[in-house]
């Protein structure tokens, strides 16, 4: 990566952190804006039974445990089929998960409550930022990525896996906010912080020669 990609690189993270640090400093200074009721009735107001599965679907691969048997499982793969540096870069991005609970435990924002918006699973820890957010764009995207790259692989597994994964991405969002897991700005603050956790793996692994 040449000198001017990583000054747009170093750019680019530090804008988004700057902006994720605006927005934690919002949400400590007004917890239930009318901004995230707004947008939670909004989205809510679509009720009916299939989309109720259809985003609990979406929001399943983030579930505990399910997403770390999806990360081992998926390096174990890379590993297999000798993709080292893949399969060690996947376990990776589990770091994206410890960030995002240090900074659930720090903010220490409630969930968002029955009399507010209807609640169709019960969730525990913090709400700030959304873990399944963080986790799917720190994972999936780094899939996408990895997709791209791996030309060896057929065609076929590369569009698939790319497709679903940007599908998640951005589907779980709305998920989210939809089963009453998280406000609007919690998801946007995962998202965020999913990005960043992204950009800086990928740069690692782009800048690493050969197999590791």
């Amino acid at each position: 990566m040449n000198d001017r990609r990583k000054k747009i690189l170093f750019r680019t993270v530090t804008g988004l952190a700057l902006g994720f640090a605006l927005l934690t400093l919002l949400v400590l200074l007004f917890p239930l804006s009318f901004i995230d009721r707004g947008i939670s009735h909004r989205i809510q107001h679509y009720d009916y039974p299939i989309i109720d599965t259809f985003m609990s679907f979406v929001s399943w691969f983030g579930e505990s445990p399910n997403s770390y048997i999806i990360v081992m499982v998926t390096a174990l793969t890379f590993f297999v089929f000798k993709y080292k540096k893949e399969g060690w870069y996947v376990l990776a991005t589990g770091i994206s998960g410890a960030v995002m609970f240090v900074v659930k435990v720090a903010v220490n924002r409630p969930r968002p409550t029955a009399d507010l918006v209807r609640i169709y699973h019960k969730t525990r820890l913090q709400s700030f930022p959304s873990g399944h957010t963080v986790f799917y764009v720190a994972f999936f995207g780094f899939l996408i990525l990895l997709m791209y790259q791996l030309k060896s692989i057929p065609n076929i597994i590369r569009m698939s896996v790319a497709v679903f994964s940007a599908a998640l991405v951005f589907l779980v969002p709305f998920s989210r906010v939809y089963l009453g897991a998280h406000w609007f700005t919690d998801v946007l603050a995962g998202f965020i912080l999913g990005l960043i956790c992204l950009l800086v793996l990928s740069y690692q692994y782009l800048k690493t020669p050969g197999k590791v």
